[in-house]
């Protein structure tokens, strides 16, 4: 990378560390000129506005989270081992990609949920893309075999969904320590369940 994309993806890991920490809505020029050092006009030479700078960020967490839970998923056979590899390592994902204050993307969803524009677009894109994949990997699961046809994959993506989002609330938000057993434990009565017309 030339020097420009290198300052440029540094301000992006910022970014998203900012995110982590306080949520997108503090994410604005002036506190990551703060957080980086760099000058504001520096950083509008990059990011034209704080929505660009925002949606900027969002594809960096998107680019991270796929880099971090899909890519090495993929070394899974395909099938059901792919599909708890995915699980496995969205469950790890902010501690492994060092982002300590949880999730950006599920952050920006919380924020941004009800309140139109292109940052909410951009976010429901990324999400949408996330829940196809995983669609795929269960689709692969019918296919295999593994699970019966004609199984509804929308609908186990769902409830698999619901179940990170549990894991989220219990294991940020109450700071229970048992949250990770529990999500496991649901995602595996969620599996045995789909399996047992196999």
């Amino acid at each position: 990378m030339g020097k420009g994309e290198n300052t440029r993806s540094m301000i992006l890991d910022a970014a998203l560390a900012q995110a982590s920490e306080g949520g997108f809505e503090s994410l604005t020029i002036g506190t990551l000129a703060a957080r980086t050092g760099l000058s504001k006009s520096g950083l509008f030479a990059h990011f034209g506005s704080r929505e660009e700078l925002q949606i900027a960020a969002i594809d960096r967490a998107a680019e991270r989270f796929a880099e971090t839970v899909f890519a090495p998923a993929l070394q899974a056979p395909r099938g059901l081992p792919r599909v708890r590899a995915i699980f496995e390592h969205w469950l790890q994902w902010t501690d492994d990609s060092g982002l300590a204050y949880g999730c950006p993307l599920h952050a920006a969803a919380i924020e941004f949920d009800d309140r139109p524009g292109p940052v909410r677009e951009r976010l429901v894109a990324h999400f949408d893309r996330l829940q196809r994949n995983l669609e795929r990997a269960l689709d692969l699961a019918v296919a295999e075999g593994q699970l019966p046809a004609g199984s509804d994959v929308a609908q186990l993506a769902f409830e698999a969904l619901g179940i990170v989002f549990a894991y989220y609330h219990g294991a940020r938000l109450l700071r229970r320590p048992e949250a990770a057993v529990r999500a496991r434990a649901a995602f595996d009565r969620l599996l045995s369940a789909a399996t047992a017309a196999a």
